[in-house]
């Protein structure tokens, strides 16, 4: 993961610059970390060496140097760099950027328009830069947080290549802390575990790591910080985390996804920090009560009872104690026998009743309360399973134009081991009756 700060000499006065803008780089080769998107064998990377720039979208979080990179692709490709903001840029402005860059490009001066939070223009106004970029009129650098997919017009994702900017790593951070505290010409004032602590105060932004070593280097220190000292007088930053947006999806995904996996550790974790995001319990647990009946299933019929056990203690007890007894459902279905047999049996049998929406029950099984519809052969021939020496008769109860389906196929795991036997044994039995 990376950032975008550089530690090459200021070429205007320092004294009232914030040390973020200070430690921006000069170059693309000294922004720290997104090797994935920078690397000589990445997209930019190989886009640069061939001297062809396409339009891109920058998705990421915050202060991981979307504004940066387009500013120094633009240097590189010897473009005018433009940057509006979606948020306080309106059509009338817009108009005005696109008039200047024709007159520009007539002039011999191409132009990368970079448009910050890309996302809140409406679909009317991301159309409004296709013709723009058709005719190569602006070569356009648009910068998002939320997933392009359900943000961003087609027509405009069509025309450009989203590119995925990660948060910082621990050691992007420390690298970054590192050119400040040459810029500043003095080490950090912290112990060992302080100096981890901001690091992960700044929660993978670049930004805010820059911001809290500026405040810690304005305080009036004579010895080194304690982790204590550091916590005392900074607050951590705010966790990301949207429960309408992309941390959302991906949040409830990792926990579903660790519960199928049967990982009762990394289950709790992505359950805490959903939690610790602001998420609302009872969101938590019907998606875990989904776990149970998707996940599990009949492996393990109890693993629903719990879920809604969980479910009313929470009802009753509120928060935060009625939490605990959604984490305990958590690690119940993380350690339960999975299957989706019977999720997977119930998909199939929709589609054939899709396709077999008309056909009628078999004519033994009908009911026939009136003369008319026993005349009609209504019921006639239908075996009463109690009678059966064994309690089943072996009957068809499908339709009698439609070949006989089997759907559910029970997985040799916890219960469903037992039905398994069952279905088996159903089976065979029916074998020896129809012959």
């Amino acid at each position: 993961m990376a950032d975008l700060f550089d530690t090459g000499p200021a070429t205007a006065p320092t004294g009232s610059r914030p040390l973020a803008d200070r430690l921006r780089p000069a170059k693309i080769a000294d922004v720290i970390g997104q090797d994935q998107v920078l690397g000589p064998d990445a997209p930019l990377g190989t886009m640069l060496a061939s001297g062809s720039l396409s339009s891109l979208i920058f998705w990421g979080p915050p202060g991981v140097g979307k504004t940066t990179i387009a500013r120094l692709l633009a240097a590189e490709t010897d473009l005018h760099f433009v940057q509006i903001s979606a948020i306080f840029t309106g059509v009338p402005d817009l108009r005005k950027v696109f008039e200047a860059a024709k007159i520009r490009r007539q002039n011999g001066k191409g132009t990368l328009l970079f448009v910050d939070e890309i996302h809140r223009f409406n679909k009317a106004q991301q159309d409004g830069f296709l013709p723009y970029m058709e005719d190569g009129t602006i070569l356009l650098v648009g910068a998002t947080t939320e997933n392009p997919s359900f943000e961003l017009n087609a027509a405009v994702l069509s025309r450009s290549q989203v590119l995925i900017l990660t948060r910082l790593t621990l050691v992007d951070l420390e690298r970054l802390a590192q050119r400040a505290e040459k810029e500043l010409d003095r080490p950090l004032p912290l112990e060992g575990s302080a100096r981890e602590t901001l690091l992960d105060m700044a929660d993978g932004d670049g930004r805010a790591l820059l911001n809290l070593v500026e405040q810690i280097m304005a305080w009036k220190m004579d010895k080194k910080l304690t982790t204590d000292d550091l916590t005392k007088r900074l607050m951590k930053r705010a966790v990301k985390y949207d429960k309408s947006g992309d941390e959302h999806y991906n949040l409830i995904s990792a926990l579903h996804k660790s519960v199928r996996g049967s990982d009762p550790d990394a289950a709790l974790y992505w359950f805490a920090r959903m939690l610790a995001g602001g998420e609302d319990p009872r969101y938590l647990a019907r998606r875990i009560t989904r776990m149970a009946v998707e996940d599990i299933g009949l492996a393990d019929p109890q693993a629903q009872a719990v879920c809604l056990q969980s479910w009313e203690t929470y009802e009753r007890l509120g928060s935060p104690e009625g939490e605990l007894a959604l984490a305990q459902a958590v690690t119940y279905l993380a350690l339960a026998p999975k299957s989706n047999a019977a999720y997977v049996a119930y998909k199939v049998a929709v589609v054939a009743a899709k396709q077999t929406g008309s056909e009628p029950p078999p004519s033994h099984i009908l009911n026939a309360p009136t003369k008319l519809m026993k005349e009609q052969g209504f019921g006639a021939g239908y075996s009463y399973d109690h009678d059966a020496e064994d309690g089943f008769s072996g009957q068809n109860y499908f339709p009698e134009t439609m070949k006989r389906g089997v759907y559910y196929l029970p997985v040799d795991r916890g219960f469903e081991r037992e039905l398994k036997k069952r279905v088996d044994f159903f089976a065979g039995l029916r074998a020896k009756r129809q012959s």
